[in-house]
C-alpha cells in the first residue's frame, strides 16, 4: 500500500514538471518574443529539469542550421530524440540525454510520458518559431512603411521647394515681359500711333490692350474654354470686346459679314452660350474682367 502511494506520489511529481515545463515554454516565448535563438538557447538549459533524472540530464536542440546545448551536453547511448516541424516539414530535432545509466523504464530509461512531452516541446517549438518569424516579419514591414513614408514626407517638401521655385520664376518672368512691353514695346506702339490710317488704328488699339494682358493671371475654366478657339476666332473676339460691330470687322478682315456672323455663331458654341440670352459682347468683356487673356495660344 505505501508502495502505492510512493509510485503515485511520483507521478504526480513528474506531471507537474511536465505542466510547469509547458508553462516555462510559453514564459520565455514572451521573454523573447523577438529571438528565436535566445528562446532556444534558454530553453536547451531548462528542458533537462523536466525529466526524471534531472542530474544527469541534458538537451541539444537543432533548427535551420543552428545548435543549442544544455551545459555539460554530451552524445551517450541513452538518448530520447523528436523532430521538429512545421506545417509537416522537418525543420530541426529535439534531443533528451542521459549522461549515466539509469534503471530501464517504458523507452529505455525514458518514461512514455517523457516521450509525450519531448513531442510536446517540438510541437510547441514549431508553433512559437511561427509566431516569432510573423512578428519579426511584421516589424520589417513597419519598419519599411516608416522609411518609406519618411521617404514620401521627404520627397513632398522637396516638390514643395520646386513648386514654389516656379512659382517665384513664373512672376519673375512675368515681370519681366512686363516691363519690356511697358517699356519697349508700348512706347513704340504709341509712337506710330500719328502716322496709322484711322481703319488701321482699331488694330494697333486692340494690340495695346492684348498686350497689356499678355501677364494677366488665367481663370482655369475660362482658359480651357479659350484655347477651343481658333486664332481667327480670337481674333474675333477681340474686336467684339473692343465694340467693334460686324459691319466693321467684316471691313477690317476683308470678307463678308455673312463670314462674320458665321465666326460669331461658332465662337458662341465653343463658348458655350448658344440658345442663351447672352449678349456676346457683354459675355467677352466679362471673361476679360476675370482675368482671362484673349491672345491665342498653341496647345
Amino acid at each position: 500500500m505505501l508502495e502505492d502511494k510512493s509510485g503515485i506520489e511520483i507521478d504526480l511529481q513528474e506531471r507537474i514538471k511536465e505542466l510547469n515545463c509547458l508553462y516555462e515554454m510559453s514564459r520565455m516565448a514572451e521573454r523573447y518574443h523577438d529571438s528565436m535563438g535566445n528562446f532556444l538557447k534558454n530553453l536547451a538549459d531548462f528542458i533537462p529539469l523536466s525529466w526524471r533524472y534531472a542530474e544527469i540530464a541534458c538537451a541539444c536542440i537543432d533548427f535551420q542550421n543552428e545548435t543549442f546545448k544544455s551545459h555539460h551536453f554530451q552524445w551517450t547511448q541513452w538518448t530520447q530524440s523528436c523532430p521538429i516541424k512545421i506545417n509537416e516539414m522537418p525543420m530541426g530535432n529535439i534531443s533528451i540525454v542521459y549522461l549515466e545509466e539509469r534503471p530501464s523504464a517504458d523507452e529505455g530509461p525514458f518514461l512514455k510520458e517523457e516521450r509525450k512531452l519531448l513531442q510536446a516541446i517540438a510541437q510547441r517549438i514549431g508553433e512559437i518559431f511561427v509566431r516569432i518569424n510573423a512578428q519579426q516579419e511584421l516589424k520589417e514591414n513597419n519598419r519599411q512603411l516608416l522609411l518609406e513614408r519618411k521617404a514620401l514626407q521627404e520627397t513632398n517638401a522637396a516638390l514643395r521647394v520646386v513648386l514654389s521655385n516656379i512659382e517665384d520664376e513664373k512672376k519673375r518672368i512675368y515681370e519681366n515681359i512686363r516691363l519690356n512691353i511697358d517699356k519697349v514695346i508700348m512706347p513704340i506702339i504709341h509712337a506710330l500711333m500719328p502716322a496709322i490710317s484711322e481703319n488701321n488704328r482699331k488694330y494697333i488699339e486692340i494690340l495695346s490692350t492684348n498686350l497689356e494682358e499678355i501677364t494677366s493671371p488665367f481663370v482655369s475654366g475660362n482658359v480651357n474654354l479659350l484655347r477651343s478657339l481658333t486664332p481667327t476666332e480670337v481674333n474675333i473676339c477681340n474686336m467684339i470686346r473692343n465694340g467693334l460691330r460686324t459691319k466693321e470687322i467684316a471691313q477690317l478682315r476683308c470678307v463678308s459679314e455673312s463670314t462674320i456672323n458665321r465666326h460669331r455663331e461658332h465662337i458662341r458654341r465653343k463658348l458655350r452660350i448658344t440658345n442663351q440670352k447672352t449678349n456676346l459682347i457683354t459675355y467677352l468683356q466679362s471673361l476679360a474682367a476675370t482675368g482671362a487673356s484673349f491672345v491665342y495660344q498653341n496647345k
